[in-house]
């Protein structure tokens, strides 16, 4: 019998987090599924941890190191089901987070893209996300842009979707390094809504020596120009848009890039950002750099590099 869910793991270096990960899949109250797990040519013992599981559901897959996206977009080739579940090497999920997933497609049997809310852990630390969403109830269907606006509501390790879609959005991008979900969930929303479960159900690790926390180069970053045309006809998009990119030219401006720097600002209109990000965008480098090492004090995620 063919499982509901293929769940796509992809690990690179994961051996503090990957049994956890593991582990929050297999135990998952709702059984019928896969689990494909990528190993992207950790140098660590993650492939040794996880060869422990002895689950006929899992198959490990071990490549070279070729990056997130073509780890994942591999892993969603071998799956076998129609719904493709992810999940980082380092996240782990609520017991009953597939259950909430398959009592959401069995509600909205017309929608293709599901996801939850999240919460980021700091060390001993958990803070749920804040989401700028009016739900009461516990499923609603949203604008991916009007629903992304404090935070986005779809991340690498809370969506479900289901396959059909590749056919318009396509795979991830291989040629972005970091931030390769970033421009996969601007495609999703370009042709989805999005059912939005109101209940935390993963939780997102904070891992300093994550990709998306050690790489600092813009262009290894989205460019975000594909969507030039469209963007002009729907103003929601391109005001999601302008918020990448504004956190793109502040990251430009902390590293001293100011080639990137005018490239985002020159695509950026203003009345989609705050008084505030308005006056960080124009002020000087060192009190970027100052409230940066506010942020790290408090051990809250930095998103831009603390030196």
């Amino acid at each position: 019998m063919i499982p509901f869910f293929s769940v796509v793991v992809t690990v690179y270096n994961k051996s503090d987090f990957i049994e956890n990960t593991v582990n929050s899949i297999l135990n998952q109250s709702f059984e019928n599924f896969e689990v494909i797990v990528i190993n992207d040519g950790s140098t660590d013992n993650s492939a040794e941890i996880i060869k422990t599981f002895k689950d006929q559901r899992l198959k490990l897959i071990t490549t070279k190191n070729q990056g997130a996206s073509k780890s994942r977009n591999l892993g969603i080739k071998q799956a076998k089901c129609n719904y493709i579940a992810l999940l980082d090497g380092d996240d782990i999920w609520d017991l009953n987070y597939l259950d909430y997933m398959f009592r959401a497609i069995n509600t909205y049997p017309n929608q293709k893209i599901f996801t939850a809310s999240v919460s980021q852990k700091y060390e001993e630390r958990i803070i749920p996300l804040k989401y700028n969403i009016n739900q009461n109830g516990l499923f609603g269907i949203h604008n991916y842009f009007e629903a992304s606006k404090a935070h986005s509501i779809i991340t690498s390790s809370s969506v479900v979707f289901h396959k059909s879609i590749l056919e318009k959005t396509g795979l991830f991008d291989p040629s972005i390094v970091s931030g390769q979900d970033t421009d996969m969930w601007i495609r999703f929303g370009l042709f989805n809504e999005v059912v939005f479960i109101n209940k935390v159900l993963a939780t997102y690790n904070y891992n300093p020596k994550s990709l998306s926390n050690t790489t600092f180069k813009l262009k290894a970053k989205p460019k975000f120009d594909k969507y030039f045309e469209e963007e002009r006809k729907d103003p929601l998009l391109k005001a999601h848009l302008d918020r990448n990119r504004y956190a793109m030219a502040i990251l430009s401006k902390i590293v001293n890039d100011s080639e990137s720097f005018n490239y985002y600002t020159s695509h950026i209109s203003t009345e989609n950002l705050g008084k505030k990000q308005r006056f960080l965008l124009k002020g000087p480098r060192w009190l970027l750099r100052f409230l940066l090492k506010l942020k790290s004090y408090n051990k809250k995620k930095l998103y831009y590099p603390e030196s």
